[in-house]
């Protein structure tokens, strides 16, 4: 299952209402949407479901739309999946001029 959550740092709160997308690599083919949403109250966006399979995957937040003077108004995050049937939970710290992500 991949998951996100997303914590504006410099506010101390979730980051409410901010699109995500998550698409997967397909040799030959490139990039391809296979998710999307925004995130709850709590900053997470929980319903990706299941990877497709082991591959190249990538999240990639508007966050222009939640912090419109942020100095990065989008961010991805390109992450292997290896294991489809593991729990793939990819946290964003999010700050007006700089963010951090893991693998928790």
């Amino acid at each position: 299952m991949i998951t996100t959550q997303v914590l504006d740092t410099a506010r101390g709160v979730p980051a409410i209402r901010l699109p995500v997308q998550l698409d997967i690599f397909i040799t030959g083919q490139g990039w391809h949407e296979i998710g999307h949403g925004v995130t709850n109250l709590e900053g997470y966006l929980l319903d990706f479901a299941e990877p497709q399979s082991e591959g190249l995957y990538r999240l990639m937040f508007d966050v222009a739309a939640y912090m419109p003077h942020a100095f990065y108004p989008s961010i991805t995050i390109t992450f292997e999946v290896r294991h489809p049937k593991d729990r793939y939970h990819l946290p964003l710290l999010l700050s007006p001029f700089g963010y951090s992500t893991y693998r928790a």
